[in-house]
């Protein structure tokens, strides 16, 4: 069974003085409040205001009018305050991983992520947005004759809307190339993980990033969603494969443009040749991050039949052993669930599997001895295509193991599900990984780990096919998306059409033997 650490304590507060820092970036004009409650206690943790609906709009104006001056600024202008943001995070990484614990419930081990998410993917993108986002210049349709060069403009006002469960990586790490894009945007984080967003706005404009260009309003969807996504130049969604749906068919009329990073149902496959530790060691990080709670984690393990037998008794001695704890430093192993309705889905999902057959090897019931919303770390065997835990995303501290025989079942068995976004080989061949990872129907496909190989290598791009989503963080995409890409051609020398006297007859014959030239000259 999962030992619990130390319980909560006194240290599970912010200072007023910081909440109230927090609050006063919300754009929120009215009295209403919400209060926040602490996951790991269920007591209060703070009271921040609520936007209305007139609150959006004007944020609205607001962002028109700072965007259009800082589309103005200089590229190297605009990354100024991203390049000094590494340092001033390492500076003050005490008090955000506290923030981001105390909103979330998740363990420091993994707040530690979110930190270094946002510190190396801002420093990535100020280091490369005035590559990125200079002219270029394309072959023309006539060499030398025809000169083109493809411009970047801003989209304007981008509303992002951002996840739970890693606020403020999944806020940041994509608001950060959209300013340096030249564009506006206005955040709707999830109210119960606001703060950790409100934290670097603040600490963004303390290092010269003017207020306006980024805005965050927080509020009920129901409330607030539609005023958010009427007036957007384009819309970045993290979240649901329902919710993304959703957004889609709200902006379709107006044929506005959106990233959407939605569900999945990751695979992992332990090939027989594995080494046994090391991937007993992945399998807790791939399936028990935060909970579980995260869109990229593994929720199915297909274990090769001849290391069966030696890798799931290892791992579930491990998930045993594993420590739960509310204290605000690195000795927990996993953290709590962020909300109740969380708790319930998991508590569901894994009571019908074992109701109707499902073995528990691990785990298996929640911990109110360790917190309120804490879950232990769950493995199941004997989980059949019938039950919601097959198929559907738990997104819990829950996995299901099975048994394959050969490459190819297990990549059919892999891309059996509505999803793509995420999965996992385990092999100490990496050649034969990566033929097999070829195979899978996912946007990443980590070898030798879990999801963070794929996911931390921002130069590559990072997204889902099939049901979860749409475009790409990250890589150059991860910013040119957030753009408007203009062809600029200019003619020389010539028009084109017939010159002078001579006839179309001739024009043509001319142009069709210039088709075989270029060919031939390779300019074409």
């Amino acid at each position: 069974m999962a030992s619990p650490t130390a319980p909560a304590t006194a240290e599970h507060r912010l200072s007023q003085a910081l909440i109230d820092r927090l609050a006063s970036h919300v754009a929120s004009g009215g009295a209403d409040t919400v209060t926040i409650p602490a996951p790991f206690t269920g007591e209060a943790l703070a009271i921040v205001p609520l936007s209305s609906a007139d609150d959006v709009r004007a944020t609205h104006e607001r962002a028109r009018e700072a965007q259009r001056e800082w589309a103005l600024r200089p590229v190297g202008e605009r990354v100024k305050p991203f390049l000094r943001l590494p340092d001033a995070l390492v500076d003050r990484r005490e008090e955000i991983l506290d923030v981001i614990q105390l909103e979330t419930g998740k363990a420091r081990r993994h707040a530690m992520e979110e930190f270094l998410d946002v510190a190396l993917c801002s420093l990535y993108y100020a280091r490369r947005a005035a590559k990125l986002l200079k002219p270029r210049r394309r072959q023309g349709m006539m060499p030398g004759v025809t000169r083109v060069r493809e411009l970047r403009h801003p989209k304007g006002v981008v509303a992002l809307i951002a996840p739970w469960n890693y606020p403020f990586a999944l806020g940041a790490s994509d608001i950060a190339p959209a300013l340096m894009a030249g564009n506006a945007v206005i955040q709707k984080p999830d109210t119960q993980t606001c703060l950790s967003s409100l934290w670097v706005l603040d600490l963004l404009v303390e290092l010269g990033l003017p207020r306006d260009v980024w805005q965050i309003v927080v509020g009920d969807p129901s409330e607030i969603g539609d005023p958010l996504l009427d007036e957007a130049d384009y819309v970045s969604f993290t979240g649901s494969t329902r919710g993304g749906k959703a957004i889609a068919e709200k902006v379709a009329p107006r044929l506005v443009a959106y990233s959407l990073e939605l569900g999945g149902k990751n695979p992992m496959i332990v090939m027989p040749d594995a080494d046994v530790e090391r991937t007993v060691r992945g399998a807790v990080r791939a399936c028990f991050t935060n909970a579980g709670q995260l869109c990229i984690s593994i929720e199915r393990m297909y274990v090769h039949e001849d290391i069966y037998d030696r890798f799931v008794p290892r791992f579930v001695e491990v998930v045993d052993g594993m420590k739960l704890g509310t204290g605000l430093d690195f000795d927990a192993e996993m953290g709590s669930l962020t909300y109740q309705r969380q708790l319930e889905a998991v508590t569901r999902h894994v009571d019908q599997a074992v109701k109707e057959g499902a073995t528990v090897l691990a785990g298996g019931k929640a911990r109110p001895d360790v917190g309120p919303l804490f879950y232990e770390p769950t493995i199941l065997a004997d989980v059949s295509g019938d039950m919601d835990l097959c198929a559907s995303e738990t997104f819990g501290p829950v996995v299901a193991v099975y048994k394959y025989r050969d490459e190819d079942e297990v990549v059919e068995r892999a891309n059996d599900t509505p999803y793509g976004l995420n999965a996992s080989v385990w092999t100490k061949n990496p050649s034969k990984g990566r033929r097999l990872a070829a195979r899978i129907q996912a946007g990443t496909v980590n070898i030798n780990d879990g999801y963070g190989a794929a996911y931390a290598s921002y130069d590559s791009p990072m997204g889902g096919m099939k049901q979860s989503g749409v475009g790409r963080r990250h890589g150059a995409e991860g910013l040119l998306k957030f753009t408007e890409v203009q062809t600029v051609a200019s003619q020389h020398f010539m028009d084109l059409e017939p010159p002078g006297s001579i006839g179309y007859d001739k024009f043509a014959a001319f142009m069709a033997t210039g088709v075989k030239l270029m060919k031939k000259l390779r300019i074409k």
